[in-house]
């Protein structure tokens, strides 16, 4: 090891979503319209919610938590792929690069957690109509919350911990326009098994419990809501999960096709494609399923619209 020369690494360079200057117009204005609306709908939700007394129930404390989340996950990228878009050379230091794969794991983990939380709010609701108000207390509220940000935390902590013991001696360009797990173990010059060993485990671990948990709430919901004799009450049921039930699955549909395929039909083209949808897309969707497919938040928005109108 005493006669070969190490340059570590020091910062990597993201090579984005295109190379092509007539592109990167397009995409900034795009992307650009994107995160604005994702942070207008998010703090606009947050807002509303915290505005409307009729809005301060469990359901909608944990949507609030929500909002709060995607409005993190979508500024831990776009801010810098934006700013990317007018660099010749877009470069992440090797610290600021761990810190943005750690906060997208953590949020991402968290938002998962949370969506799984709130199947778990729609079944006690639905299912256990009666004792709602006894089971969803607002110290239980506050502790699932919190259990959501710990859990997410621990399971990039551990990512994080494994990422920072690598070495990388070069080259540094990462075929991403964000800091990714695969890309980076690819370039490190340590043995990464280990890291692949944590990422399956936590990784898998989290997305089984939280997906079948999911499940196994939606079919004791749909068995009640089944059983509900009139018309009316089914439909009022099925709406107050429809809007969960988008956001869960458009959330799993997109995580699981970008970290679950064969390695034969893996393609990086296809894998920015569907990142982009996840980091960027889904954050400025939410909001929008929540507040167009739910009455309650439409006509609390009604509420506080003729508010202001009439106060100005």
């Amino acid at each position: 090891m005493g006669d070969v020369n190490f340059t570590f690494v020091t910062e990597f360079i993201l090579l984005g979503l295109t190379d092509l200057a007539e592109l990167k117009l397009f995409f900034f204005v795009l992307f650009l319209l994107i995160y604005a609306i994702s942070l207008v709908g998010n703090l606009g939700m947050l807002f509303l919610i915290q505005m409307s007394p009729k809005l301060h129930t469990p359901m909608y404390h944990f949507l609030s938590c929500l909002s709060f989340v995607d409005a993190c996950y979508s500024s831990v990228f776009a801010p810098k792929m934006l700013l990317n878009f007018f660099v010749k050379r877009e470069t992440i230091s090797f610290s600021a690069c761990i810190v943005q794969y750690f906060l997208f794991v953590s949020l991402l983990t968290t938002e998962g957690f949370l969506l799984t939380t709130m199947a778990y709010d729609r079944y006690v609701a639905i299912v256990n109509t009666l004792l709602y108000t006894v089971v969803m207390t607002k110290i239980v509220c506050v502790l699932l919350v919190f259990g959501s940000c710990v859990g997410g935390l621990i399971n990039s902590y551990t990512h994080k911990i494994g990422l920072v013991k690598l070495s990388f001696c070069g080259p540094n360009v990462i075929s991403h326009f964000f800091c990714d797990l695969p890309p980076l173990l690819k370039l490190s010059c340590s043995d990464t098994s280990m890291n692949e060993l944590l990422f399956l485990i936590f990784s898998g671990i989290i997305a089984v419990i939280t997906f079948l948990r999911v499940m196994v709430s939606y079919v004791f919901i749909v068995a009640a809501i089944l059983r509900i004799h009139s018309k009316a009450g089914r439909h009022k049921a099925f709406s107050t999960c429809a809007s969960h039930l988008t956001a869960v699955t458009l959330f799993y549909d997109s995580i699981s096709f970008s970290y679950i395929q064969p390695s034969s039909q893996y393609s990086l083209e296809q894998e920015k494609v569907v990142s982009v949808f996840y980091t960027l897309v889904i954050p400025m969707l939410n909001p929008l399923i929540y507040s167009l497919r739910n009455k309650e938040v439409k006509d609390a928005m009604k509420r506080v619209i003729d508010k202001k109108h009439f106060s100005c």
